[in-house]
């Protein structure tokens, strides 16, 4: 088992985007960070608002989406922190809202985010925790959709998601990942 020394969770800066579902990897590291006593403060070297607790670094970016590799890769790179020490939170449109799911490697899935890391890294051999927020139907209809708010009850989904992945932290932090799949991987309502 390889546990995890770099959290990262997607989403865009400034407060326009707080509530978007494009910043579902925010909310979780927020969550965490809050649950692990730490904060998260501005650093401009890593391009991001960083926090440390004992060897386990969180950050999201304060790039936009489209550029999160950049923080990442400058992280990861002075810490010297391999792909597979990575696990980076973010919205997923291929899941209903409440649906989780954590794997590694593999594609992007068309999220740029995931698109600019892999390409900053040169590898997609990071872990991925999954957010479903669900799709909005058509493919020209999606980069309006994750830049508005999910309604009240896709909200009280992914809110009740959330609380699961803090749940199924002891075994992500500890890189204990088919546990922590077989409590994440449960089927929604």
């Amino acid at each position: 088992m390889i546990a995890p020394r770099l959290i990262v969770g997607l989403g865009n800066p400034g407060g326009e985007y707080a509530d978007t579902r494009h910043n579902a990897g925010f909310w979780f590291v927020d969550r965490l960070a809050r649950d692990l006593k730490a904060s998260l403060t501005p650093q401009g070297k890593f391009f991001g608002r960083v926090a440390r607790v004992d060897e386990l670094w969180l950050l999201q970016p304060t790039t936009f989406m489209n550029r999160s590799g950049q923080a990442v890769a400058a992280l990861a790179r002075f810490y010297k922190i391999a792909a597979d020490e990575i696990l980076v939170i973010h919205d997923e449109l291929d899941l209903p809202p409440g649906a989780i799911r954590l794997k590694q490697g593999g594609g992007n899935g068309g999220h740029n985010g995931l698109k600019d890391i892999q390409a900053q890294l040169s590898t997609p051999d990071f872990w991925r925790l999954r957010l479903g927020i669900g799709h909005p139907g058509e493919r020209n209809e999606v980069i309006d959709y994750v830049l508005k708010a999910p309604r009240r009850e896709e909200q009280d989904l992914i809110d009740r998601a959330l609380d699961r992945c803090l749940l199924a932290w002891p075994k992500l932090g500890a890189g204990d990942y088919a546990t922590a799949q077989q409590q994440l991987h449960v089927k929604t309502v």
